[in-house]
């Protein structure tokens, strides 16, 4: 069985966190919304394995979670005056936004042409990646197509020993999935809705960027 440990800011629980990733395993851990399934997005074969046990299809990118907006440096290309302003109304939060990728070792299926990035709003997650020297990957943890897991058991039951480490956050809200934005050029485009309305974006925006629904 996988290890499941509570959450707390204890040595244990970030020392257990941090060799697990460091070895290629695949924690599940709390997000805003639901648990999510984090490995070290450098880590080529991690990230083959989040593929294989969702099922999930290789074309589709991962997002990737930081704790703090000065980790995009490495990550991405100067980002646009919009992806700006909206990562400073919306973030911490359940705004995923899209940015140019600068050439790198991450994984190919998630440097495809953009980069889905987020900041989260939950504390403890953003504490668990301030401790780490790397992104985490965070798909929501299921079999793509089933329900997400809110609750360890949940992880647990679904995956059993194909997850190394649980870190167990008591039951996420559950609900809306985070709202996905493609910022990088005008229109500034809705890829994908969630918790925040597409409404509150173009209000941020005011009006000084084309936006686009294209769902």
């Amino acid at each position: 069985m996988p290890q499941i440990l509570k959450v707390s800011s204890s040595e244990n629980t970030l020392s257990e966190t941090k060799k697990v990733l460091k070895a290629g395993g695949i924690i599940a851990f709390p997000t805003d919304t639901f648990y999510g399934l984090g490995v070290n997005p450098y880590n080529k074969i991690a990230v083959d394995k989040i593929y294989k046990i969702k099922g999930r299809d290789p074309e589709k990118p991962l997002l990737l979670l930081i704790d703090s907006i000065s980790k995009l440096e490495n990550l991405v290309e100067e980002p646009s005056a919009a992806c700006i302003k909206l990562m400073q109304a919306f973030w911490p939060g359940p705004l995923t936004l899209l940015f140019k990728p600068k050439p790198s070792s991450i994984h190919e299926n998630i440097t495809a042409d953009l980069i889905g990035i987020r900041q989260p709003g939950n504390p403890v997650t953003r504490k668990i990646l301030s401790e780490l020297d790397h992104p985490l990957t965070a798909p929501s943890a299921n079999i793509s197509g089933g329900n997400p897991a809110t609750t360890a058991q949940q992880v647990q039951d679904t995956f059993g020993e194909k997850v190394e480490l649980i870190l167990d956050a008591g039951e996420c809200k559950g609900g809306k999935p985070s709202t996905l934005v493609n910022a990088t050029d005008a229109p500034v485009r809705l890829i994908r809705a969630g918790k925040i309305d597409f409404k509150s974006i173009q209000e941020c925006l005011n009006g000084c960027q084309q936006t686009q629904e294209s769902l």
